[in-house]
């Protein structure tokens, strides 16, 4: 018979240390990846201050996350912020609450108007657009640009369920999930996740153009500036 064997495996730590000084590592990994350039639009709610009617800002934390069996997207806004707030607020009963605009490689400008109020505060002025049909804007020369609705309310990513650490079934921790706090109640460093669905392609990549026509090609953030990618495809079998 076989003796059962137990094998002791530490716990990892966790202090503020070691957990900053993995956060500036990744960061600095990240920096060595390219990641897609979007401009996110919505509409302002009538109660915010403001003589704008939409709002935009630029992001590169989105992704496609999932295409079976619906078309999903996600990405995370730091909080408090005018866009968080803003689809916080959409109303449930309209077919899309955002379009995520994906910016092509000759849009390096517009990614940084949407993204330096302080230079630009007012974007819209400054681009060409038109609207889908619940009037939200959709850049004009974007690489394409798709509606998308809300599936649940934002995740709130300081959530003890988000730390590594055991959980407390007696605590409340998981009871943050999809939960949405005050506005004026976040810490300053904390995050949300949105998910949302794709409910319409609003605008395709340009087909009768130059393949090396920058109009064709993605905006890419890397290592701290915008740029894109090359035509030339890697030869596969090689050895580095």
């Amino acid at each position: 018979m076989l003796a059962r064997v137990s094998r002791h495996i530490p716990q990892r730590t966790y202090t503020n240390v070691a957990n900053n000084e993995m956060k500036t590592r990744y960061r600095s990994l990240l920096r060595e990846t390219a990641q897609p350039v979007v401009v996110v639009t919505s509409l302002l709610h009538p109660t915010d201050k403001s003589p704008d009617s939409f709002h935009g800002a630029t992001l590169s934390s989105f992704s496609s996350i999932a295409m079976d069996p619906y078309p999903l997207v996600a990405f995370s806004l730091i909080i408090p912020s005018r866009m968080a707030a803003s689809l916080r607020r959409a109303l449930p009963e309209t077919p899309s609450d955002m379009v995520v605009n994906i910016l092509s490689a000759a849009q390096a400008n517009t990614a940084v108007m949407f993204s330096r109020p302080d230079l630009h505060p007012h974007p819209f002025q400054e681009v060409e657009y038109t609207l889908n049909s619940e009037g939200i804007p959709i850049i004009g020369g974007s690489l394409g640009a798709v509606s998308c609705k809300l599936t649940t309310s934002p995740i709130l990513l300081d959530s003890p369920v988000f730390s590594g650490r055991p959980v407390d079934s007696n605590t409340n921790g998981d009871l943050e999930f999809g939960k949405t706090r005050d506005e004026n109640s976040h810490k300053p460093s904390s995050s949300e996740l949105f998910i949302a669905r794709v409910t319409n392609i609003e605008e395709l990549p340009l087909d009768e153009v130059d393949v090396n026509d920058p109009r064709t090609m993605p905006l890419l953030y890397h290592r701290r500036s915008y740029a894109t990618c090359s035509l030339e495809n890697l030869v596969l079998g090689q050895k580095s």
